[in-house]
């Protein structure tokens, strides 16, 4: 019985596309790919065309684009015994995909947790007048801790930003209540700057009057003219208590 080649070679051809196929991969700009042989890590590759050996090596594809991760809510204590929800974002990027891949089991799980962990952490530290003042400050804070325990696993923390602090309507209400005594306060803190000013004036110019009494008669009569432009039927004219002296001397001496 004749052999039919074209028949036999066409599985083989099959076989060896289908393994052709399987070992080529096509890495993005933004990827990488972390090759392990036989279950051990044998290096990083991409982007571009890269072969795998199917059967014997894997491949896990790692993106080395930011990632933007949203921070849930928080339950923070303050530091003086206040409960606000706390709310952030993180910005973080891979660095290493083989400390990615190797060092920690899923790193986007990973950091999700320790910023959350974190951002409670810190938070707890401040009173409740920094958290709402000092983001920037608390945003550094937490962004240097969270880089410094994510750097093992070959992530780079590039920001994190607190969006939004929640406090209940007691608390807000309180808010407004000091809000409006600190208002009250650099009221009357000015009021009685302007009264202390102008007794410094009137001190000033009553130093000046006192030093000619012709200066204190003219003052006299410009007090009487203001006073007869107004409509009032009472006229108060003051007398100088050295002329109110001589008068009584005057009379004394009388016989």
């Amino acid at each position: 019985m004749p052999f039919d080649l074209s028949f036999g070679l066409a599985p083989v051809i099959f076989i060896l596309l289908a393994i052709v196929v399987a070992s080529l991969k096509i890495l993005r700009e933004y990827e990488r790919g972390v090759v392990f042989t036989l279950g051990r890590f044998s290096s990083v590759k991409g982007p571009g065309l890269i072969i795998i050996i199917p059967g014997l090596q894997q491949m896990v594809r790692v993106d080395l684009r930011v990632v933007t991760m949203d921070v849930p809510s928080q339950d923070v204590i303050s530091r003086d015994n206040v409960s606000v929800k706390v709310n952030a974002v993180v910005y973080f990027r891979v660095v290493d995909p083989q400390r990615a891949i190797i060092q920690v089991e899923n790193y986007l799980m990973a950091t999700s947790q320790l910023a959350q962990t974190t951002l409670r952490a810190v938070l707890g530290k401040h009173e409740l007048d920094e958290m709402l003042s000092e983001r920037e400050r608390l945003n550094t804070d937490v962004q240097k801790i969270l880089d410094a325990q994510t750097d093992a696993w070959g992530i780079k923390v590039a920001n994190v930003e607190i969006k939004h602090v929640d406090l209940n309507e007691s608390m807000i209400r309180a808010i407004a209540r000091q809000a409006e005594a600190e208002r009250e306060r650099r009221a009357k803190v000015i009021h009685a700057e302007g009264e202390k000013q102008a007794a410094q004036s009137l001190l000033e110019a009553a130093e000046m009057l006192s030093r000619d009494p012709a200066a204190m008669q003219l003052r006299y009569l410009q007090t009487l003219t203001q006073v007869a432009n107004d409509r009032t039927s009472t006229i108060v004219f003051p007398v100088p208590s050295e002329l109110m002296q001589s008068l009584f001397d005057r009379a004394g001496k009388k016989p």
